[in-house]
């Protein structure tokens, strides 16, 4: 009976894997890979020709059989396009599979994205939050930023260049002015790890063009008690806002994370007023 391996891959630099990694690569009978031509390129780097079979998340519980009665003749090696296997990648269900039918499932740990950032990011590292993508709508990527805006953990993203620039717009409304990391290309030829305040991350990146994949770490909320403004300076900030040409729904948001006032009361405040 054969062993289930979780093996983490590099996510940029082919030197960035272990010796045991490549050892049970090279050993196992079949390495399931995200997408068999990217994990090629790695096999081919260190001349190992394993058998491979595509597992991704359109065919993941369709293979399963597959790689189940693989694992009664040998050890699977399981693999994602970059990182460690089943953090934001196929694997759960197959995990879950294995461990149903008794095969053992043992980790080969290694290279993570959201891990490597964090630790470069000079940010609290002893409690975080890790969420992966943003949503891709606007109004669910705010809905899932306020939904942790009160956390005192580091938050932890992914994000698309297609988004970023909107991603960080969204960030900096609904989560305030916050210290931010943003890595872009890790361990790769034009890696990039940006430090500094959220509004201004959002300017360095939307004045250039936005190459790469991007983690965000982003602090967490700090302030744990919040004075609350006096009626008189909460309606003078909503008409700062409603210049900008800002909704009610959005100003209330914002103005819920610094003034000590519910959403609901401002927004009832902002609907109430002449």
């Amino acid at each position: 009976m054969g062993t289930l391996y979780l093996v983490a891959t590099p996510i940029g630099n082919l030197e960035d894997i272990s010796a045991r990694a490549l050892r049970i690569l090279r050993e196992s009978t079949l390495i399931a890979a995200e997408d068999t031509r990217h994990t090629e390129k790695l096999l081919s780097h260190y001349g190992i020709h394993t058998q491979t079979v595509s597992y991704f998340e359109h065919n993941k519980l369709s293979r399963l059989s597959l790689i189940l009665q693989k694992l009664n003749e040998g050890d699977v090696a399981l693999v994602s396009d970059a990182g460690t296997p089943a953090i934001n990648d196929p694997g759960y269900e197959l995990v879950q599979a294995a461990l149903a039918s008794h095969f053992k499932v043992i980790p080969v740990p290694g290279a993570s994205a959201p891990i490597s950032a964090l630790s470069i990011s000079g940010l609290p590292t002893d409690s975080f939050l890790y969420l992966g993508y943003l949503p891709h709508k606007k109004n669910e990527r705010r809905t899932k930023l306020s939904e942790v805006a009160a956390q005192p953990y580091t938050l932890i993203f992914f994000e698309s260049p297609h988004r970023i620039i909107e991603s960080l717009e969204d960030i900096l409304a609904t989560l305030g002015d916050r210290q931010i990391c943003v890595a872009r290309e890790m361990t790769k030829m034009f890696e990039e790890y940006w430090r500094g305040q959220t509004s201004a991350a959002l300017e360095y990146f939307s004045s250039q063009p936005v190459r790469g994949e991007f983690t965000l770490i982003i602090n967490g909320n700090k302030n744990e008690v919040v004075t609350r403004w006096d009626e008189k300076e909460l309606l003078k900030a909503i008409k700062q806002e409603q210049k900008k040409g800002k909704s009610s729904k959005d100003i209330s948001a914002e103005l819920s994370l610094v003034s000590g006032w519910s959403k609901r009361e401002i927004y009832n405040l902002i609907t109430q007023s002449p």
